[in-house]
Formats: structure tokens, sequence, C-alpha cells
């Protein structure tokens, strides 16, 4: 049985492009940017990888007829990781010439723990050809810190983030003490380095330990912003742009929504009451 969609419809933007970018036109409106998200990760065969293709020059040439100021966002086991870095990167690259054409950015975003390595070397490479592209690091990982040094060696762009996947405590931080203070060092060394960073957070600590640390330091605020998931904190978000600084949200849609919707589930229990509250109040 199919689980239709009101359920997510706190998290997810709507099934089609057409719905997520009238979220997107609210949200530019309210003074936030956004990141699409077309929803959909491991792919069962190629067929599926170029179909997803498509559907990005499709909604790219919708975001550039509506005049949005927004990004995109996507996963690599959607353009087809799975059947190997080749087969991705062919697809990959395809997507990031079109977005370059329509001058937009690209943020790949980073799956579990098994596909950590083999999308930083996606994104390497892709970065010898493309400037619009970015990455994903997550702070809970134990070995992020390492990444984060290569990452401002080649002066990329890094969205930073907790991390959302079941992962084991031999390679993942589970202390949300731990996991914030590396949070922190990751942020921090990007910033120093000069690379233009996502903070992508929810975390009233975080955030508002960030706002103190870029201030103290006299942190160029072109070269961060602050990030959040759609559904999540707009409140926050609106305080944010009120003080000036910039506000990304990160908007997912698609027929493909449920791991994405199941993930936010996980990750709180007051999220649960969110839906069920989403449900009962009009």
């Amino acid at each position: 049985m199919k689980i239709p969609i009101v359920f997510a419809r706190r998290f997810v933007a709507g099934e089609t492009a057409d719905q997520a970018i009238e979220v997107v036109k609210t949200l530019n409106q309210e003074g936030v940017k956004t990141s699409l998200d077309l929803l959909g990760e491991n792919v069962e065969n190629l067929q599926q990888a170029d179909a997803a293709v498509q559907e990005y020059r499709e909604l790219f040439d919708k975001i550039a007829a509506a005049g949005i100021d927004s990004g995109v966002s996507i996963k690599l086991t959607q353009l087809g990781l799975d059947f190997g870095l080749d087969a991705c990167l062919e697809r990959t690259s395809q997507v990031l010439q079109m977005a370059q054409e329509k001058k937009l950015f690209v943020r790949i975003d980073m799956e579990g723990s098994h596909y950590t390595q083999i999308t930083i070397d996606a994104f390497l490479a892709l970065l010898k050809d493309f400037d619009r592209v970015g990455i994903v690091l997550q702070a809970y990982l134990k070995r992020s810190m390492q990444d984060v040094a290569n990452m401002a060696n080649h002066h990329a762009s890094v969205r930073v983030c907790k991390g959302a996947y079941k992962e084991s405590e031999s390679i993942a931080y589970h202390s949300m003490d731990e996991i914030r203070a590396q949070y922190k060092a990751m942020v921090m060394h990007l910033l120093q380095a000069k690379c233009a960073v996502g903070i992508a957070t929810h975390d009233d600590k975080l955030i508002d330990w960030a706002v103190a640390w870029v201030e103290e330091n006299k942190i160029d605020r072109s070269l961060f912003e602050f990030q959040m998931l759609y559904g999540l904190r707009r409140n926050k978000a609106k305080e944010l742009v009120a003080k000036g600084y910039r506000v990304r949200s990160y908007v997912p849609y698609g027929t493909h929504w449920f791991p994405y919707f199941y993930r936010r589930l996980r990750e709180r229990k007051e999220n649960i009451f969110f839906v069920l509250k989403s449900l009962l109040v009009d």
C-alpha cells in the first residue's frame, strides 16, 4: 500500500517540480534562498539514472523560467554510483554542464558512510571541470576532520551537517557533545581557509555559537550561510535573515520521498508529533 504524501507534507514540498517551485517562491519572498532536491537514491538500473538526468534538465529549465533564487542538491546513487564511478561521473557531468549553462549551483549530498570516500573521489574529479559545485561533510563521522583538511586544500564549497544515517560507533560519534565539538572544528577550519561554508543545523547551541564566532573573528558574511531543512525552524530562519545573515532552505520534492521522510522522523521524536499535528490541524 502506498503511503499518501500528506504524511510527509511538513518536510516534502510536493511530488512535482512545479509544486516545489511554488514553495520556493514563498521562501524567496521571506528572504530565504533554497536548494531544490529531487528525491531518489540507489536507482535499480542505468536507465533510471538516465531518466533522472532528464528530470534535472527539466528542473533547470523550470528554475530559470521562474526566476527563483535556488540551487539544486543531488545524490550520486540516483545518478548511477552503484554501477561504478565512471557511469556516475558520465551522468553527473551532464547534470553539472546543464547547471553551469544556467549559472546554477549544484550541491552533491553525502549519503551513508559506505559511500563517503567514493563520493569525495567523484567530487574532486568533477571539481577539475566545474566550479559551481559543492559537497556535504557529516560531523558525526570520525574521519571528517581529515576530509575537511582535504576540502580546504581544494578551496571547496562545503555544507557541514551533523549526519542523519544510522552508523556504527566504530566510525561515528554518538555523543551529541562530541558531534557538536567536531562540527565547530570543521566550520572553523573551513572558514579560516576562506572556503564557502553552509552551516547546516537546526541546533540552537550551534547556531548561537556560529553567530558569535563569525562576528568575533570578523568572518566575511559572503563566505557562509545558515542552512535548514524545509519544514523545520522557519521562525529561526526569518530571525537570521532579519539580522542580515544569508539563509538557505533545503527543499525536497518528488515521488520517492519515503526514505528522506523516514530519516527526518528517526532524527527527532518531536518530528513525529509535528506530522500527527499536521493531520489534525489545517
